[in-house]
């Protein structure tokens, strides 16, 4: 394209066009700035059956910001990318253009606005609204002053609880559900790091070791290992104790956030376990603790974590061992439990006990037993021969009976010594 030199036109594909002020307000007007009124979230929105119903979700009402060519009360744009859902809150700032529609079948023209990327005033995760001066003059004296600072220049620092913006639906109390906190701070990036954040103290981040020789570290995972070397951290709910000065970027702590998931590479995390002392008594050759490892590894950290297959099997494998450690107790409930192995020792991993064979064990004692109510029968009617005449022995036969009753006693209880539960091999 050549301007002409007096300024009153251009030349575009060898045409000379003269309105050059109306083309750059002809794209001013595809491509501009809007503020979101209303958003549709749900079926319970008065207008959700007007825009497509289901349709409709994310669907947002805005007002122009400096463009004299958007008016009317009901202006609405759809969200630009389908994959992927990211909606605004009411007072945020959206990027809107013009993009064809579905109508464009029956005309070419057909057209509709479509929005994306709330426009980060205010470099913060949790939101970056920004109320419309001319209809919002009830801000709190506070809030007034923290919006005429950041005009000035100053970093915007809410201090209270709250802005008072109406960052939720005018005309859907359902959708009322987003509660602005002061403390939701953004994570500090290394370079090269690649982070998506929530709202809400929630992020994935796909770094790297992170370390300088100027400066201490920046991190508590860049402590061994080289620059460059992955790691990707899931972090679900920032340290509940963080400071309300929600502006101040903070990094991941594995031991004071909600839950999280860190797979490493060559990373040193310094988790604390929760378990006995990190106790490996059982283990011959006691692996390494977590917060030492420096090779690969995948750590999920939480109050509490649940495994559940719903249909089939859970599956755990290694290398080298199995190590399960509590403080409290370890508990099994199953309709059928299985060990396989070629040695099992209880107690200790220096047991020398053997353990009994409980049907040997018993079908030996009932043997016994029998032999002894044998030979106590006999014992029972044992006769003594003073001078040639024989005569009972009432010592003999007193004792062998009470032996003979106890025996029969035992043998009657003999089989409960086998367990109805547990077998071996």
């Amino acid at each position: 394209m050549a301007v002409n030199r007096k300024g009153f036109g251009a030349t575009v594909g060898g045409v000379f066009r003269s309105g050059l002020k109306e083309d750059i307000l002809a794209l001013k007007k595809e491509f501009f700035v809007g503020r979101v009124k209303d958003i549709i979230l749900n079926q319970y929105h008065p207008e959700f059956i007007n825009y497509g119903e289901w349709n409709s979700i994310g669907t947002i009402f805005f007002e122009s910001q400096g463009n004299e060519f958007i008016g009317g009360t009901n202006v609405i744009a759809k969200p630009f990318t389908p994959q992927r859902s990211s909606f605004p809150l009411v007072n945020e700032m959206v990027l809107i253009f013009t993009l064809p529609n579905k109508e464009q079948g029956k005309t070419a023209t057909a057209s509709s606005y479509y929005y994306i990327n709330v426009i980060s005033i205010w470099n913060s995760p949790h939101h970056n609204a920004y109320p419309n001066p001319l209809i919002t003059p009830d801000l709190p004296p506070s809030q007034q002053k923290d919006y005429q600072q950041t005009q000035a220049g100053s970093p915007r620092k809410v201090t209270n609880e709250s802005t008072k913006i109406n960052l939720n639906s005018p005309n859907n109390p359902s959708q009322n559900t987003f509660i602005e906190q002061s403390n939701i701070h953004p994570l500090l990036p290394f370079a090269g790091d690649i982070i998506y954040e929530g709202r809400f103290g929630n992020s994935i981040r796909f770094g790297s070791t992170a370390k300088t020789s100027q400066l201490p570290a920046l991190n508590n995972w860049s402590n061994s290992g080289e620059n460059g070397n992955p790691i990707t951290i899931i972090r679900n709910g920032q340290d509940p104790e963080s400071s309300n000065e929600g502006w101040v970027p903070i990094t991941e702590n594995i031991n004071r956030d909600s839950s999280s998931i860190y797979i490493t590479s060559n990373q040193q995390i310094p988790i604390d376990v929760g378990s006995w002392g990190e106790n490996y008594n059982s283990q011959t050759n006691p692996p390494t603790s977590p917060n030492q490892y420096t090779q690969p590894q995948v750590i999920i950290n939480s109050n509490r974590l649940v495994f559940n297959a719903k249909k089939d099997s859970i599956l755990l494998s290694a290398r080298e061992s199995i190590n399960l450690s509590t403080y409290t107790s370890l508990n099994f409930n199953s309709k059928s439990f299985i060990i396989d192995a070629g040695e099992i020792k209880l107690g200790s991993k220096d047991a020398t006990e053997p353990l009994v064979k409980g049907q040997v064990l018993y079908d030996n004692l009932n043997l016994m037993i029998n032999s002894l109510i044998q030979i106590v029968s006999v014992l029972e009617t044992n006769q003594l021969w003073p001078g040639g005449a024989p005569a009972p022995d009432g010592g003999t036969s007193i004792t062998a009976k009470s032996t003979k009753d106890a025996l029969e006693e035992v043998e009657k209880d003999l089989i409960n010594i086998l367990s109805k539960v547990s077998k071996t091999t």
